[in-house]
This record gives C-alpha cells, sequence and structure tokens, in this order.
C-alpha cells in the first residue's frame, strides 16, 4: 500500500535579509535538495518540500525529457541549480530548469515550478529579475506557460521554445500516478504517432 503524501510544503518567511545573509543561509542549506530558497529585494522564503512535490516535478521533468528525445530536440538540464542575480537582489532554485539548443548563457532558457499549496512569494518577478525566457507552472493538474517579453511574464497558450509540444497532453500523462507507466505510456504514445510517418517517407524512397 503507498503511503500517503503531504500536500502541503512548509514555508517560512523572513524580511529584512541582507544579500549576504541571503548567501550565508544558501550556503548553510547547501547538499539539502528539498530545500528551496527564493530571495527578492530583502524577503527570503524557505521552502521544504515534501514527496509529493519532488515526485511531481521529477515526472514532469522526465516525461519533457521523452518528448525530447522522441522529438530530436537538444535539452540540457540543470535541475535545481541555485541562479543569483546581486545587481537584481533576486536568487532562486528551479524545481527543473533547462537550456533548449545551447546552453547561452548564465541562465536556463526554461523553468518548471510545482504549485502544490497557495501562498508564499510570487518567483515570477524573481525569475523576470534573471531573464529566465519562461516559466511553467504545474497546478491542479495543468501546466500554464508564461512568457517573458518586455521585462514581466504574459500567459501563453503555448511554449514558444517549445511550439510543437502540446502541453495539455503532456499534463495528461502527468496525472498518471504510478511514475514509470506515465513515462512509458507517454514514450509509445509520441512514437506510436511518428513510426507510420517514419514508414510512409521510407516507401516514398523506394
Amino acid at each position: 500500500m503507498r503511503r500517503a503524501e503531504p500536500a502541503r510544503d512548509q514555508r517560512m518567511l523572513l524580511t529584512g535579509v541582507s544579500w549576504d545573509q541571503y548567501i550565508a543561509l544558501s550556503e548553510l542549506f547547501n547538499g539539502r535538495p528539498s530545500v528551496r530558497l527564493t530571495y527578492i529585494d530583502g524577503v527570503l522564503e524557505i521552502m521544504t518540500t515534501g514527496p509529493l512535490h519532488e515526485r511531481l516535478k521529477t515526472l514532469l521533468a522526465r516525461l519533457l525529457e521523452v518528448y525530447a528525445l522522441a522529438r530530436g530536440v537538444r535539452l540540457h538540464g540543470y535541475g535545481s541549480t541555485t541562479y543569483r542575480r546581486k545587481a537584481k537582489k533576486r536568487g532562486l532554485e528551479p524545481d527543473e530548469c533547462y537550456f533548449v539548443g545551447e546552453v547561452d548563457g548564465p541562465f536556463p532558457h526554461l523553468a518548471i515550478e510545482v504549485a502544490i499549496s497557495s501562498g508564499g512569494l510570487d518567483k515570477l518577478p524573481v525569475y523576470a529579475g534573471l531573464g529566465v525566457r519562461e516559466v511553467w507552472i504545474w497546478k491542479k493538474g495543468r501546466l500554464t506557460v508564461h512568457r517573458f517579453q518586455s521585462g514581466t511574464y504574459v500567459p501563453a497558450v503555448r511554449s514558444a521554445l517549445l511550439p510543437a509540444l502540446d502541453l495539455e497532453e503532456l499534463a495528461r500523462f502527468a496525472t498518471i500516478e504510478d511514475q514509470p507507466e506515465a513515462v512509458a505510456a507517454y514514450f509509445t504514445h509520441l512514437t506510436r504517432r511518428t513510426t507510420p510517418r517514419r514508414a510512409k517517407k521510407a516507401r516514398s524512397r523506394r
């Protein structure tokens, strides 16, 4: 029998935190992957993620990576790497993040965030300070895309980085509780869609 997973993440909000204090706390929590620190203009959120959060963010990453493999997309994963920008007083660890195509700068192109419980800091202004091109937010079984435009994020129906990706379709597979089953089912779905087209192309060359 599967053990019940906690529905909510634990958060602590601190104000009046200097940049140096933020860096010191980051080093203190270094090596604890379930701890996420988000810093903006002297406000620091310390969040401890539960098994449900970690399972969902890992499943979303695995599904996206399966899509990239099936479609030949160059995807560079950087997990929950810490990204900071002192000049903007911004810093955080994404749940998952990627460069799409090539690694061409200090900050990733795409970040994925899992929102299980309400409250806490709004991470979009933090990402805006870092210039991350897109942020995908998973909430209540849906993925929403936020594109960086003119210094802020604008909701979008599709990803500009991966315009052919059907996010609603990917989200449906992310609701399958068994992780290996979800990944295998999505891979089968993607390869079934491409195989007939490839076979037809092969026959046309004969």
